[in-house]
């Protein structure tokens, strides 16, 4: 009758190599699950659409995020072609979306709403979206002398514009205002270090 086989020396580090990869696995998913929740909040939307050209000035103006931000510290601002600034009083946040009333905005052309917003995760995050106004609102109180399209005369809307402009949040921000937090994959390389070098000194071990 055969004698059964025993697991040889060789086996061993067959198995341990695969346990320790399994484990290696299941922390990489681990910290690329945990890097994704603790994501900024982003842009899922506004109000005008990024890109979108509209044929009225709003009266309103609205980003909304991925997630709500935190507290009553969410700023908006709405920067014409002219470097102006447009938006009036102070943002809300409902839910999700921040929104601010605007001004009217007496130039066709290129409007840039900036954002800054604290994240869900504690982290500041700044940035903008656009719309094109193809047909200017008339600013209220008209001089007589506006063309009938509602458009002001060049006097009337150099009148109407600041003599400085403040940058937008957008433009204003620091760098270190949109980043925060250490990437997974960092994470996950260190581990992937750790782990490898485990592996290799219970293989040199065994076959020594």
């Amino acid at each position: 009758m055969p004698t059964p086989r025993t697991p040889s020396a060789r086996t061993r580090p067959r198995g341990l190599l695969a346990a320790l990869l399994t484990g290696l696995l299941a922390l990489s998913a681990l910290l690329l699950t945990a890097g994704t929740a603790s994501a900024h909040d982003v842009v899922t939307g506004s109000d005008p659409a990024d890109g979108a050209t509209v044929p009225t000035a709003p009266a309103q103006v609205s980003v909304t995020f991925s997630d709500e931000p935190q507290g009553n510290l969410s700023t908006l601002t709405v920067v014409g072609p002219d470097g102006a600034r447009h938006e009036q009083g102070q943002a809300t946040t409902q839910g999700n979306v921040v929104s601010v009333p605007v001004g009217p905005l007496p130039q066709a052309g290129r409007y840039e709403i900036g954002y800054r917003i604290i994240s869900s995760d504690g982290h500041p995050t700044t940035g903008s979206v656009t719309f094109e106004l193809t047909t200017p609102s008339a600013p209220a109180g008209t001089p007589a002398g506006t063309p009938s399209g509602g458009t002001p005369s060049a006097g009337a809307a150099l009148a109407d514009q600041p003599s400085t402009a403040p940058p937008s949040p957008a433009a204003a921000a620091s760098p270190d205002d949109s980043g925060g937090g250490v990437p997974a994959w960092v994470f996950v390389v260190i581990a992937v270090v750790v782990i490898g070098g485990a592996v290799a000194l219970v293989l040199r071990r065994r076959s020594s």
